[in-house]
Parts: structure tokens; C-alpha cells; sequence
């Protein structure tokens, strides 16, 4: 986007200094109208994220996604390995969602919604900002001895952070292994629980090394999202954009002189003050154009939009725009490509919704017993089958049974013909299916078999049922 020839920036990023070294960057604290609004965003989606593993919905938690025991429940839906497609097309939806919306907004989501700038931008600088101070005091504690000051500010900043790395390390752990295993281990004790507390001091070791010493370089090492950014973009994405036609003009950027009116000197709008620079978090310069470090927070829009108030110029200099808004000075269009993410998206959300419509709360499965033929009992034939059944809800059934529907025959149960099915759990077993000869129509006949909790239909299974070949 940028139309300055020096292009070297793209060589290096903003956290490695010229001997290839971390260089920890220490913005400046964002104030302005985005912020305040992303500060209600972020907290919002904060409460969400604290209280989803703690909601149950008919005694299933609202989200977790333990995938050791490869159990799911999403929105309150449970889903078990044999709907395993099911989380696949979700998962799907989710991908192809953020596909459209990056290709639409740019990385709004890194700025907005992503976990790891909520937590921080909006949870550990701020603490920050109130612990060291703002950006020059933080520059200037950095290169600070180690006197009783610095160890002051220090141990109480790293024993704030490693606190709340162990709060969102527990609730990391009710995502995985449900709030109810998280409540047994502290009623428990570590001890009683000792995988599970491993697991959480791992948890808690992680989010203490990325919020205290990894930070941004998580969004640009890890995470693959920046790197798919350069494909999906376009000129006409909306980004954090700065507008270099209005700030350069013919002359360039130049500094602010007082009673000096800049459309007259051919001076750009930009007056090269570097505040966002100094409150960018990645430590970029968004003049450069669109960058791969950028996560489209919005900081530097507050920032400009201030400079240009306080020196009387019209503010949007950086504003949330497309590269053929800001050249062309084209409006917005819904590209073709945004219209084929967007059928893509209905279609996988159809094929969910009737999916899930078509899924039962209980799930059966009959099948005759490999290498065994039918036999002969008198009159009468018979048939040696499995049975499976997953119960998927949170309540017991308790008078679980067989019966044929549309045909004529008998069901005998291998142990209790009534049984019981427990919450989330499986009961399998082995029946004898037995018709009369003369009703069979072939020899090989479909049948129907109804599973039933008492007198309530569950689920309806159909089955090759085996008899002898008439040779009329």
C-alpha cells in the first residue's frame, strides 16, 4: 500500500533489533474511542469465556471439548465420537466464518476477538500500565538497576500475572476435562488428582511464559492466521489502513508548523509525530502499509485521530478503509469471491442444522453376529445378532427394551429382556430374533427393530434378517 520506495522494513520485524535480538517493545497506553469501545468487547467475551465451562443445558456443561475422552459438548449439545462428523462440520463452519470475515474486515478478529490480545492488551498491560506506568516509565525501569524499587514493581507484577495464569489455566482445564472433574479435584486435593493437577500447573506454566515473556511474538511465530492473511486479502478488504494519498500528497510528510496552511505547500497530512509507532503493541509503522505483525487493533486509529484533532486537520488519516477506497476512493462492493465464501458457509450451515435435527438422543446399533447362519427352532427361524446402544443425555433409562415393528416375530434378550442404560453411558449385548417361516418373503428379509424406554420409542434400527432360499 505504501508508495515510499524504501521497502527494507520488510525484511525485519518490529520485535528483532539489527543483531537479530528480542527487542521487548513497550507501547505507549491507548486511550480513544475504539479502545473504549474494544474495552467493552473484550470484557464481554471475557465473562463469556469464564462462565461457559459452569453453565449446564439439561445437565450437559455448555462448552467443553475433552478429547482425550473425545466427548464435545457445544452449545449445550453432547457430542460423542459417533458424531464425530458433526464437530468436523462445526469446526468447518467455524474456519470457513473467519475465512469470510478476514477476507471482508482484514484481521478484525486478532483485534477484537482473539483470546490472546484480549488477555494482553486488555488484562495484563493494563495491569501493567498501573504497576510500571506508561511507556517511558516502562523504558526507563527496563534499563533501571535491580534496586528496591524494580524488585517491588517486579514481584508484584509477576506474582499479579502468575495469579491470574493459574485462573485462566483452571478454567482452560473445565474446557477440557468439564467443570465437574475441576470441582472433584479441588475438593480432592492435588494428590487425589494428580494428572489432572500436573495438567493444570503445565497450563498455568504456559500462560505465565506467554503473557509475561512471549507475548506478540505469539501472533507472529505461531499463529498461523497472520501467514494466511497475505493470501486472503485484497485491495478490496477493509483493514487498518493508512490513507498515504491524503498523508504524503506531493510533498511528503513533513512536521507541524503552526499558521501554516499545508494544502497550499503540497505537505502531506501525516506530520510524522510517530505516536502510532510509539502505541502500536507490535511495534510497527502502519504508514508502511499492510504488514504481516499488524493485528488491526485499532490503537493507532485513537492515537492519529487525537494528533489530527489537537493540530486541527480532519481526522481518518488511519482509518479502518480498503486499498481501493483510499487510491480509487471506491466505495465498498461484496466481491464475487465474498459471495462464494458466503455460499459455502450457508451450505455447511444447512447440512449442520439438518444434521442436527436428524441426530437422536440415543443411539443404536444391531447387526448379525459374523459367520453365523440362521436356525432352525420348529416353524421357525432365527437369527443371532449385537446390540449396541449410547445413551447421549444426562438421564438414566431405565426400562430399555426391543421390540419387531411391521413384522411378526419375537426379540429374546440374552439376559434381562428389560435393561437399564445409564446417563452417558453404553450397554451392549446379544439377542435372538425369531419369525415364522412362512412369513418371510425371501432369505434374505428387512426387518425393523424399535428400541424403547418403556413405552417411549428412542430410535428405530432396520437389519438384514437370514432364512432359508426357496427354490419356487
Amino acid at each position: 500500500m505504501s508508495n515510499l520506495p524504501d521497502e527494507a522494513f520488510r525484511d525485519t520485524i518490529g520485535t528483532i533489533d539489527e543483531g537479530g535480538k528480542r527487542k521487548f517493545i513497550f507501547p505507549k497506553k491507548p486511550s480513544g474511542k475504539f479502545y473504549d469501545y474494544r474495552k467493552i468487547v473484550s470484557y464481554v467475551l471475557l465473562a463469556i469465556l469464564f462462565i461457559n465451562p459452569f453453565i449446564k443445558v439439561n445437565g450437559n456443561q455448555f462448552m467443553m471439548f475433552n478429547i482425550i475422552e473425545r466427548r464435545f459438548n457445544i452449545f449445550g449439545f453432547p457430542f460423542w465420537p459417533q458424531d464425530f462428523y458433526l464437530f468436523v462440520i462445526s469446526m468447518l463452519i467455524g474456519v470457513v466464518f473467519i475465512l469470510l470475515f478476514t477476507v471482508v474486515f482484514g484481521r478484525i478478529f486478532c483485534g477484537w476477538i482473539c483470546p490472546q490480545t484480549i488477555f494482553l492488551e486488555l488484562v495484563f498491560r493494563r495491569i501493567e500500565y498501573w504497576i510500571d506506568g506508561d511507556r517511558g516509565a516502562q523504558t526507563r525501569l527496563a534499563k533501571q538497576e535491580w534496586n528496591g524499587e524494580k524488585i517491588r514493581k517486579r514481584l508484584t507484577k509477576w506474582t499479579i500475572f502468575f495469579l491470574i495464569s493459574f485462573l485462566i489455566a483452571n478454567v482452560f482445564l473445565a474446557y477440557l476435562v468439564g467443570s465437574d472433574a475441576l470441582f472433584l479435584m479441588i475438593e480432592q486435593g492435588p494428590i487425589a488428582q494428580a494428572s489432572n493437577f500436573i495438567a493444570l500447573l503445565i497450563f498455568t506454566g504456559v500462560f505465565y511464559f506467554v503473557f509475561v515473556w512471549f507475548r506478540e511474538q505469539v501472533c507472529i511465530i505461531a499463529c498461523p492466521y497472520g501467514r494466511l492473511q497475505g493470501v486472503l486479502l485484497d485491495n478490496k478488504s477493509i483493514n487498518v489502513a493508512y490513507d498515504f494519498v491524503r498523508g504524503e500528497k506531493e510533498e511528503g510528510r513533513a512536521k507541524f508548523k503552526k499558521n501554516e496552511v499545508r494544502a497550499l505547500t503540497g505537505k502531506g497530512d501525516c506530520i510524522d509525530c510517530l505516536q502510532c509507532v510509539h502505541v502500536c503493541p507490535m511495534g510497527i509503522d502502519i504508514r508502511n502499509g499492510t504488514q504481516l505483525e499488524c493485528t488491526n487493533c485499532t490503537a493507532c486509529i485513537d492515537e492519529c485521530d487525537h494528533i489530527m484533532e489537537s493540530v486541527g486537520l480532519p481526522k481518518g488519516l488511519i482509518r479502518y478503509a480498503s486499498e481501493d477506497e483510499i487510491v480509487k476512493k471506491e466505495p465498498f462492493k461484496f466481491t464475487s469471491r465474498m459471495k462464494g465464501y458466503t455460499a459455502v458457509l450457508f451450505i455447511l450451515l444447512s447440512v449442520f442444522v439438518g444434521m442436527l435435527f436428524l441426530r437422536t438422543d440415543v443411539q443404536a446399533v444391531v447387526l448379525r453376529l459374523p459367520g453365523q447362519l440362521f436356525q432352525h427352532n420348529g416353524e421357525k427361524i432365527s437369527n443371532v445378532y449385537t446390540y449396541k446402544i449410547v445413551n447421549k443425555t444426562m438421564k438414566d433409562y431405565s426400562d430399555i427394551h426391543f421390540e419387531l415393528i411391521d413384522q411378526k416375530g419375537e426379540i429374546k434378550n440374552v439376559g434381562k429382556k428389560h435393561f437399564k442404560v445409564a446417563k452417558e453411558g453404553i450397554s451392549q449385548g446379544t439377542l435372538f430374533i425369531e419369525i415364522d417361516e412362512v412369513l418371510l418373503e425371501s432369505d434374505k428379509t428387512k426387518v425393523k427393530i424399535g428400541v424403547y424406554n418403556g413405552s417411549q420409542l428412542l430410535e428405530t434400527i432396520t437389519t438384514n434378517f437370514l432364512g432359508p432360499r426357496s427354490f419356487n
